[in-house]
């Protein structure tokens, strides 16, 4: 485990240093979201109505876009050859890379969220239940989008490749992360049921992801 955390800990100390990816998710987020009540117009009821999904989908592009980064540099400059020799399995070395890319570009996302909620007048009181739905949906964001970043390796112009195969797996997460806010604003019913789906969503990303990006590697590595 010790070699494990090392890992967490040099993928984080690499993110902060370089700074790209989480500055490019972070302005892209805040503008997407920034855009919307020029195109939309000043009805705020129609704003507060539409926060839940025009957050949850700006989330989801922004986090996209430091996708590529999570094997793409170790692979060109021959750091993954050396790591996956080491000690810890392939699998391991995609959880650490996937939980360093939630903590480095998914935790920031969700925190800036219901700052971002006020300019499409999301209700304060909604702010707690956006943070904890995004908090259990988002790891599904990095693990799964680690299987995709595994297959685009060596793909040229794999930004797009990779948005095609990721999108598809993030609709579970998109409906029930919108469910949950939605019903409590129009007072539909509890958020709980979309809550514990979410998790379950999560908890198979967190199993499945690291088997298949796995695989994608050594067939990669070959």
């Amino acid at each position: 485990m010790t070699a494990f955390f090392r890992l967490v800990v040099r993928d984080l100390e690499l993110a902060f240093r370089d700074g790209g990816a989480l500055g490019t998710a972070l302005g892209f987020f805040l503008m997407v979201v920034a855009m919307m009540p020029l195109g939309l117009g000043p009805d705020l009821n129609l704003l507060s109505k539409l926060a839940p999904g025009i957050l949850w989908i700006a989330l989801l592009l922004s986090a996209l876009l430091s996708l590529p980064r999570m094997f793409e540099s170790d692979f060109d400059d021959g750091a993954l050859e050396v790591i996956a020799m080491g000690p810890l399995p392939l699998e391991l070395i995609v959880i650490a890379k996937a939980t360093a890319h939630w903590l480095t570009t998914g935790l920031p996302l969700v925190l800036l969220a219901p700052v971002l909620g006020l300019l499409l007048n999301l209700d304060l009181a909604s702010a707690p239940l956006l943070v904890t739905a995004m908090i259990l949906g988002t790891p599904a964001i990095s693990f799964l989008g680690a299987i995709g970043a595994a297959l685009t390796l060596k793909a040229k112009r794999s930004g797009l490749l990779l948005a095609l195969l990721v999108l598809p797996l993030y609709v579970p997460t998109l409906i029930f992360g919108i469910s949950a806010l939605t019903n409590q604003i129009l007072n539909t019913g509890g958020a709980g049921s979309s809550l514990m789906i979410l998790s379950a969503v999560s908890l198979f990303a967190l199993v499945l992801g690291p088997i298949a990006s796995a695989a994608a590697l050594r067939a990669q590595m070959q």
